[in-house]
């Protein structure tokens, strides 16, 4: 039996209650609010009874910003229990009913576990129903998550306000109470008022209004048609405006703020290309009748899967008549994601949130390969940097506390997730045997549970051993190659960038190792080539999640290849070189000389991948030494001085989205490392679109490097401020305030934080991104370290522990640290905040980044300063 210490709560008897080792301990229960014994001693709910529907009515007030409700749950008992716990959180309960052997009872509170639970005098036997209805008031939540109040500033200068939800992951509890744990699927029944003025949204159509004697509406919602998972469930009180359309049988929606319904029209075309896509790919039909995407002005993720209302933030779901392409695929990919959502997560779901990974692996997967089949490389590589961390974890990880489910969404359930799904159907015979697989999970789990066994059980192939050596354990190999005469020798270990001491042997069994079969890797294995090769480069087109070491004489055939032959490898091999080397360059088994040797033969390079990969690499590298005040400039650009030179600043229609990632990363960095012609040239666009009253336009790919240059001048600034001000497009909004934030001006630096955080004039939303910003300059990220230590409280009033937000900004301002005072500087903050934050993943995650940068640069200060 495991204990579990509540904080904040008085136990029932003094001490720990000891055990022989076989006499089970009476769990020691906490006291409810009221003084009286709370009846369960556990974070997870009992299993005894479930939910079957909630018959749910609120009655939000937009102008006192609360609301009150009803909940009728009529549930079924699976167990012979005496009491009732479920979740509710910051309620006034005013009245409660249940319908079964009692009719009034009594409800206690554990505040600490936002847990509610009823004693019943009789005990209730497995297979009887019974009904609880709880009536409540409450306040709208003022942080973005529960049942929240949101506001937007009209073109007129008028104040609209609204009322919006977000749920995942355990926030369904603030706005009603609720089975508030993902296994717990129901039936819901939805009914809301408003002022005639508003018009509301939730799940399912909706099938009536009816005038009451207040003056206000009552919206009643069909009953959802299918069992959802609470995390599910949304609703909007707001005055929005739709375009629509009708996708077989589905009615299709995309809504916004009236001013902004000219942006919807490329998110509804592309939700109905998607939306047919995916009922084909899948086989299985969307199973609502309608499907709402809506724009929300406040709202902290990028967007979130409600199934049939899908939410957004503005910048992820609108773009005007004049976006570029790059814009256009933020948006498709963003909604590719929360499509795929509606089949991974809505129609099946995972059984509680160690295996999330269930839902975002694959909405990411797909989000990357319904669209042309991308590979999503620098995805892949920035996680299989995470994953090397000794501070990383599983991707089907042991979760319990609130801090630890928001922890699950970061980069190893998302993209490492998709990273080996991209590996498992790349190593399956067969083009479509992984989508028969996923086609069988689907219809097999449909409206049901699943955990991770259960996906790799459903395809056709036995992979399970396989591929729980991906999931169940940290990290990825290392692989060693290396060739004698006409024989390879392949080894494995864990490519580990620290280790603390408990090393536990790791193995993967590797599928794709050598070029397009498949096989298996052990400790180590010799395998015969068909002759001699003076070469040999693995992981064909890098789909395998691990790092290749070719040893010196590899790495130094290979060095010469490239450099003889720039396209005897596919521009995604010759990506994932660079990055394998750097890698290995932050382990320790390569030089740094070897890996200026390797990016010799860049300066022929033209294609966006590798070219993409080098510069983060060196703009990475550029940012430590910068914070240092060493320079590392001239060796960017001597490697790419002619490229950045060839790159125009006109429009060109010809340009794909590959081709302008590439000229505004190339502009980007020869702007950031301040060469006259480039910021010349972004000046005098500027200087264009401001004199011509922005019917001079600057091309979407390079609005972000414009503003930032014209963010270094005092006046240019102060331009930037006010066309952010007037902006109504949200994109290019984005855009001007984080050139805004670029400034290295420290005044200006410190009014954008007090802005993000007062929220009126720069949304809080906005904050970790900003954050990211302002710390690749040198100014900020000093000025920032000391903002987060300042405000800490206020940061997690808004953005909870361990949520996303909350990751981000931890690493942006601590991961360009490098010496001992400012490790123990972060170390003393964080370890002094107790439940506040000291037990992060990120904070372990900041921590052992700040300790490697100090390693490498120890080791590789005096090269760099001889060769940078």
């Amino acid at each position: 039996m495991v204990f579990y210490f509540l904080p904040g709560c008085t136990y029932t008897k003094a001490g720990c209650p000891k055990s022989n080792g076989t006499t089970p301990v009476e769990p020691l229960y906490p006291n409810s609010t009221s003084g009286e014994l709370f009846p369960w001693a556990q974070l997870r709910l009992p299993q005894s009874i479930h939910p079957i529907d909630y018959d749910i009515t609120l009655n939000p007030n937009l102008d006192e910003m609360t609301f009150t409700g009803q909940s009728i749950i009529t549930m079924s008992v699976h167990h012979n229990t005496r009491r009732l716990v479920l979740h509710g959180a910051n309620f006034n309960i005013t009245n409660a009913t249940f319908k079964g052997p009692v009719n009034k009872v009594n409800v206690l509170e554990y505040k600490p576990w936002q847990q509610i639970a009823i004693k019943l005098p009789e005990e209730l036997k497995a297979g009887q129903r019974c009904v609880l209805t709880l009536d409540y008031s409450a306040s709208l939540s003022n942080t973005y998550d529960g049942f929240y109040n949101s506001s937007y500033t009209n073109k007129d200068g008028t104040k609209s306000v609204l009322a919006a939800t977000q749920f995942e992951p355990l926030s369904a509890r603030k706005a009603f109470p609720c089975f508030d744990e993902p296994a717990f699927k129901a039936t819901f029944h939805m009914k809301i008022s408003r002022k005639p003025e508003y018009m509301t949204l939730s799940n399912m159509p909706k099938a009536k209004s009816t005038h009451l004697s207040n003056g206000r509406v009552l919206d009643e919602f069909e009953k959802t048609s299918v069992n959802m998972s609470t995390y599910l469930v949304a609703f909007i009180v707001a005055n929005f405006t739709p375009v629509s359309t009708n996708v077989s049988d589905t009615l299709v929606s995309v809504y916004s703020v009236p001013e902004k319904k000219e942006h919807t029209v490329y998110a509804l075309e592309m939700a109905s290309k998607l939306l047919e896509f995916y009922n084909n790919f899948f086989d299985i039909k969307y199973p609502l009748k309608k499907l709402d995407l809506i724009a929300i002005p406040d709202f902290l993720a990028g967007a979130m899967e409600n199934w049939g209302l899908i939410t957004f933030r503005e910048t992820t779901l609108l773009v005007g008549q004049e976006s570029s392409p790059l814009e256009k695929q933020v948006v498709a990919s963003v909604i590719a994601h929360e499509l795929a959502h509606q089949w991974f997560g809505n129609l099946v779901t995972m059984n509680w949130w160690n295996d999330l990974w269930l839902n975002e692996g694959f909405a990411t997967y797909m989000q990357y390969t319904s669209l042309q089949g991308n590979l999503f490389l620098s995805v892949r590589f920035r996680v299989l940097d995470k994953d090397a961390l000794n501070s990383s974890h599983a991707v089907s990880t042991q979760v319990e506390t609130a801090e630890q489910v928001e922890e699950m969404f970061d980069a190893v359930s998302y993209e490492k997730g998709a990273s080996i799904l991209l590996m498992l159907n790349a190593s399956m015979s067969g083009s479509n045997q992984f989508r028969k697989g996923i086609i069988q999970y689907l219809k097999q789990f449909r409206g049901r549970n699943t955990d991770t066994n259960d996906l790799w059980n459903s395809l056709t192939q036995n992979v399970s051993e396989m591929m729980n050596s991906w999931t169940s354990q940290k990290g990825f190999p290392l692989i060693t190659v290396s060739i004698k005469e006409d024989q390879v020798t392949i080894s494995q270990e864990h490519f580990l960038l620290s280790s603390d001491g408990n090393t536990r042997s790791s193995r993967w069994v590797t599928p794709n190792i050598g070029d397009r079969g498949s096989g298996g890797c052990g400790s180590s294995s010799d395998r015969e080539l068909p002759g001699k090769v003076k070469w040999l480069k693995m992981n064909y087109r890098n789909t395998g999640f691990y790092i290749v070491h070719y040893g010196d004489v590899g790495w130094a055939a290979l060095t010469e290849a490239l450099s003889t032959n720039v396209s005897i490898l596919t521009q995604e091999d010759r990506a994932s070189l660079i990055h394998n080397m750097f890698a290995l360059s932050r382990l320790g088994r390569v030089s740094f000389q070897q890996v200026l040797n390797l990016l010799s033969y860049v300066s022929q390079e033209t294609e966006t991948s590798p070219v993409m990969e080098a510069l983060f690499q060196l703009n990475t590298i550029y940012r430590l030494l910068d914070k240092r005040q060493e320079s590392g400039l001239t060796y960017i650009l001597a490697r790419f001085g002619s490229l950045m030179n060839n790159q125009t600043w006109e429009k060109d229609e010809q340009d794909g989205v590959s081709e302008l990632e590439l000229r505004a990363s190339l502009l980007e960095t020869a702007c950031m490392l301040e060469q006259e012609n480039c910021t010349q040239a972004a000046s005098a666009l500027f200087k264009q679109y401001v004199e011509s009253n922005g019917t001079s336009r600057i091309p979407g790919d390079l609005q972000q490097v414009v503003f930032t240059v014209a963010a270094q001048s005092d006046e240019d600034w102060l331009t930037l401020l006010n066309m952010y001000h007037y902006a109504t497009y949200d994109a290019e909004k984005k855009k001007l305030l984080l050139g805004l934030a670029s400034t290295q001006d420290t005044r200006k630096i410190v009014w954008i934080l007090q802005a993000g955080l007062r929220g009126e004039v720069v949304q809080t939303q906005e904050l970790p991104l900003i954050i990211r910003v302002m710390c690749r300059g040198f100014a900020g990220h000093l000025f920032v370290w000391d903002f987060i230590q300042v405000n800490w409280e206020r940061l997690i009033e808004k953005f909870p522990v361990g949520s996303f937000a909350i990751q981000s900004i931890i690493k942006s301002v601590t991961s360009q640290f490098s010496t001992q005072a400012h490790l123990d500087q972060v170390e003393a903050f964080f370890s002094g905040l107790k439940e506040r934050g000291s037990q992060m993943r990120s904070v372990q995650e900041a921590l052992e980044t700040i300790r490697l940068n100090q390693r490498w640069m120890d080791v590789n200060l005096p090269t760099l300063q001889r060769w940078l």
